[in-house]
């Protein structure tokens, strides 16, 4: 096939993804972002679990840490059974508002700026072991 053949529909495969690494050692990326959306939807953290086919602990511990990287919470828990849940606060809709205008900002930018980039690819490339992946673990200097 030629490269006009690949073009389209390979061009509309960029992605460009966006995970801020926060002065502070925290971090907020795309993972973040789809846990405070299941959560909106789902009003509990197991509900955003099951949605997102994560472990309870794990959601658990990520809102956690999403809530201690800021000063305001990322999101409000309810403890108990018949009334708990959980919701994004004022403060979580606007932390994904920002970070969402960054990763449009940061796709349109590379779009733009990385045509030169995909006008230089190789439309046949199929990614593939190398040899040198395929091979133990060894010490190649020593043989061992």
């Amino acid at each position: 096939m030629t490269r006009a053949e690949h073009e389209p529909s390979q061009m509309s495969a960029l992605q460009v993804g966006v995970v801020l690494r926060l002065p502070n050692g925290g971090s907020l990326g795309p993972q973040d972002l789809e846990l405070i959306d299941a959560v909106r939807k789902e009003r509990s953290i197991i509900g955003a679990s099951r949605a997102l086919g994560l472990s309870y602990r794990k959601c658990w511990l990520s809102v956690d840490a999403l809530n201690r990287t800021f000063e305001s919470p990322v999101v409000a828990t309810f403890p108990g059974r018949r009334e708990g849940g959980a919701e994004i606060t004022p403060f979580g809709e606007r932390l994904a508002s920002i970070y969402r205008s960054i990763e449009r900002h940061a796709a349109h930018s590379a779009k733009r700026t990385l045509d030169e980039v995909i006008a230089s690819l190789n439309w046949s490339f199929q990614k593939t072991a190398s040899d040198a992946d395929k091979e133990p673990n060894q010490d190649r200097a020593s043989g061992r």
